[in-house]
């Protein structure tokens, strides 16, 4: 039997207040644990949420960029569950009239095609804190300086259809909430993460399958694995004459497998109801406006100006516009150095290769833009050859500064000099008569060869196309 995978996300976004959604208690990463809990974290009696500004303007800014629905009107609600990581028995979120209703995302698939996949909603809540099992002898820790921590839940239709679709969906999401400078995006630190909704159901039936929910995916590789290996186990689950049980399951990315967790709740579980303690929050024209005003060029609208600006690919500016920091790079490079294709290169290229060597983003970069655009520009002026200034890349990657001094230093300075490549080449031919009586005869194959052999004994610094030239007119003479 042919099976359909039908996949919806439920990404979590932390979003980059200084201070959390319900209280005026710091958001800062990486604190001593529960030092970061105010009385409103902790439910103490008497206490009452405030909410924050910042988080609701936020959160309009990011449903305008999807386009989306604004209602005038959003409530906050209790959905009650007992765990220790929220000390009130309940979280403030949003239920029945959230914050961003109806909007879309358009993502790329790698065969170029584009598909626009519904965001059901997006809503306003309260992050949980973290429940710690290491060095705890069987029991748990629990440290609250994530609770209250501002979230915004974007739910996605359930319009996936493939592993690839939901890692597409996921990464131009990841990009739309830095553009706007709402997230920062760290999956590491739980900033940025998903749940995935899986079912499995046979090929034109209209109704959907059971599905599972696999919690708390931060990284595009986990999301790709657990989906895939969630469609494979429901599928020999049926086939095997069994049934999928709607539950919550973890990933375990040591093993490659999804495991039970809970069973899945309704929504009726959590029994919702209207948080008596927060007034409804209104969105008027003005705010609207006002947000409107503060929205950057989106991912989308960069790469159609890359494309018309700088000439180059979609599939290029697709790739360069994907990261609003590497787009920003890019850009100081191309515009530095003229030469835009060539920026893109060494970006996508060598750049990027070390930046994944190395794990870590191109803010933590140690070669700055100008620098890459100095580099490129002794490549275009011919003082060093491409080759050349890989090397040279590598020593500015080092902690070197100054591509000048290196090429100085170490003597790189390109060999232009018509006279002294030709006396090269012609030692080249007299050392391999019979390569050049080949040649002559129709291989034509070995002009790599004997450019290669000019390269190595001008120790890679002769001009490669004057190298070219020379070479054939001496070969044909």
């Amino acid at each position: 039997m042919a099976w359909e995978t039908v996949i919806g996300l439920e990404i979590h976004a932390q979003l980059a207040t200084r201070s959390k959604i319900f209280s005026g208690a710091s958001t800062a990463y990486g604190a001593a644990p529960n030092t970061q809990a105010c009385a409103v974290d902790l439910a103490l009696p008497g206490v009452l949420p405030v909410l924050n500004r910042e988080a609701v303007r936020m959160a309009v800014k990011f449903g305008l960029a999807l386009d989306a629905d604004i209602p005038q009107r959003s409530v906050f609600a209790r959905k009650n569950y007992f765990y220790p990581d929220l000390p009130q028995g309940y979280q403030i979120s949003q239920f029945d009239q959230p914050i961003v209703a109806r909007g879309h995302l358009d993502i790329t698939l790698e065969n170029g095609e584009t598909r626009q996949i519904g965001v059901t909603r997006a809503h306003l809540e309260q992050d949980a804190g973290k429940s710690l099992h290491e060095d705890f002898h069987g029991l748990t820790g629990i440290d609250l300086n994530r609770a209250g921590t501002p979230l915004l839940e974007i739910v996605s239709e359930p319009e996936l259809r493939s592993a690839k679709e939901a890692v597409a969906y996921m990464k131009k999401m990841h990009a739309l909430v830095q553009y706007l400078e709402i997230c920062d995006g760290n999956m590491a630190e739980g900033s940025f993460r998903c749940d995935a909704n899986v079912s499995v159901r046979p090929v034109g039936q209209v109704e959907f399958g059971t599905r599972a929910e696999i919690k708390n995916l931060n990284s595009f590789r986990f999301i790709e694995r657990a989906i895939n290996y969630e469609v494979e186990r429901q599928i020999d689950l049926i086939e095997a004459g069994g049934e999928v049980v709607q539950e919550t399951r973890l990933y375990d990315p040591d093993k490659g497998e999804t495991r039970s967790m809970r069973s899945k709740e309704e929504a009726n579980d959590y029994r919702y109801f209207p948080c008596p303690d927060l007034l409804p929050v209104e969105i008027s024209t003005a705010l609207l406006d006002e947000v409107r005003q503060t929205l950057p060029e989106l991912p989308d609208e960069k790469k159609q100006r890359f494309m018309a600006e700088f000439s180059l690919s979609e599939k290029d500016a697709t790739e360069l516009s994907a990261n609003r920091e590497i787009a920003e790079y890019f850009e100081v490079v191309a515009q530095g150095c003229g030469e835009a294709k060539m920026a893109a290169n060494w970006v996508m290229g060598e750049l990027s290769a070390h930046l994944n060597k190395a794990d870590i983003p191109i803010a933590e970069c140690p070669v700055s833009a100008k620098t890459l655009t100095v580099l490129i520009q002794r490549i275009t002026d011919k003082t060093i050859s491409g080759k050349i200034a890989k090397d040279v890349f590598v020593e500015l990657w080092s902690g070197e500064s100054d591509v000048d001094a290196i090429i100085d230093s170490k003597g790189l300075k390109q060999i232009t000099d018509s006279s002294a490549i030709e006396a090269m080449i012609a030692e080249v031919l007299e050392n391999n008569p019979s390569q050049v009586e080949q040649f002559r005869a129709g291989k034509e194959k070995l002009m790599g060869f004997f450019v290669g052999q000019v390269m190595k004994a001008s120790k890679g610094k002769a001009n490669p196309g004057q190298v070219n030239e020379i070479l054939r007119r001496l070969l044909n003479s």
